[in-house]
């Protein structure tokens, strides 16, 4: 380890910080003034980076306080505060916890070490009143390391952006999976729910609140896949033989369509009450048929997976299902997870598009009497 004689007591270990600071002082005057609370404001933020506290910066917040400007410039920068000065400015600080956050701030290398030779801090003078020397605490180091703190204290922010967002995500995901059909029955899962949750109660990083993410997906997959279909008989096969159909491009059928949707909904009445998908038409939608060709090229843009469709269309039908798509999108500010949403849609027992519709005349104002 490398000595440098800060005193003149004798030499000490020195740590990376603390040359950093000594460098930085020593080279040539180039940085440009600055606001010093700007910059402390900043080192506040990113102090994690410098390995810094709060009383740390405290001090530091004391110590600039003796500098008589509002910026920091190349120049006169150092201030030369008694113990007892900075002791009164910090409510009574305890002299040797003054010292030791001092030589936390030394150490960081936000400040510098100007000693006199007995080690007390003064100015002394020409023999015209001028300033001479100044014995204390150099800010230099401090102005000169200003982009790089607020480099610190910008990536601060992004991380505390980043670490919110995910937990957000995991309150909606916790929301989402509580609202899937058949959520109270599934006790294994209330278990693993509940783990979860005891988890956020801690002041978790963003590692370990990926992981929790990443588990409330798996779940969440898991509970919204698609259940073995049973057995139907010979007649039931007849009656639903459009659901095993997976070309969307089938030809269509009048009676195949009233067994799909016995609401019979007209299909201007669904694009009027979801017109947000006629821009992404390359024709004008003029059957069911167009509609469906249209909600297959659409699905993948609303992030519902190939196997969700498919499940949709099997439960649902062509038709019931590309409705509901359009609804969907139509309603995609306020859905969280559309594949998730589709297959609870697909899960419930004889669901039917027209409420759906219905629901977004109204909200549009054109419910018809």
């Amino acid at each position: 380890m490398r000595h440098i004689s800060t005193t003149s007591c004798g030499r000490r270990p020195v740590p990376a910080g603390l040359l950093a600071g000594q460098a930085l002082a020593a080279a040539p005057d180039s940085a440009p003034a600055t606001d010093k609370w700007t910059i402390l404001r900043d080192l506040t933020t990113g102090r994690e980076a410098f390995g810094l506290t709060d009383r740390n910066l405290s001090v530091l917040s004391a110590l600039l306080s003796f500098h008589p400007a509002r910026e920091l410039r190349e120049g006169a920068l150092t201030v030369f505060p008694s113990n007892a000065s900075l002791s009164d400015r910090l409510h009574g600080m305890p002299e040797s916890t003054l010292r030791r956050h001092l030589a936390a701030l030394v150490e960081a290398g936000m400040i510098r070490r100007q000693d006199s030779p007995n080690g007390k801090r003064f100015v002394t003078r020409d023999g015209q009143g001028r300033i001479d020397r100044v014995f204390g605490f150099d800010l230099a180091p401090m102005l000169r390391r200003a982009a790089e703190i607020r480099e610190a204290g910008e990536a601060a922010l992004q991380a505390a952006r980043l670490l919110r967002r995910t937990r957000q995500t995991i309150v909606l995901l916790l929301r989402d999976i509580a609202a899937l059909p058949g959520f109270a029955d599934a006790g294994d899962h209330h278990a693993r729910l509940a783990d979860l949750r005891m988890l956020l109660r801690r002041k978790l990083n963003l590692a370990a609140l990926s992981e929790i993410e990443t588990s409330l997906r798996q779940l969440l997959a898991e509970m919204a896949a698609p259940h073995p279909a049973p057995e139907m008989s010979g007649n039931d096969a007849r009656n639903e033989r459009h659901h095993h159909n997976t070309d969307s491009d089938h030809p269509e059928s009048e009676g195949a369509e009233k067994q799909e949707d016995p609401e019979t909904l007209p299909l201007s009445l669904v694009l009027e009450a979801a017109p947000d998908i006629m821009p992404y038409a390359a024709e004008p939608v003029r059957s069911w048929h167009d509609l469906s060709r249209l909600a297959e090229f659409l699905r993948p843009m609303l992030g519902i997976t190939a196997e969700t469709w498919l499940f949709a269309r099997q439960r649902l039908g062509d038709r019931t299902a590309s409705i509901a798509l359009a609804c969907i999108l139509q309603r995609f500010g306020r859905i969280r997870n559309p594949g998730a949403y589709l297959r609870c849609l697909s899960l419930t027992e004889d669901f039917r598009a027209g409420p759906m519709v219905l629901a977004l005349l109204r909200g549009n104002g054109m419910a018809r009497g």
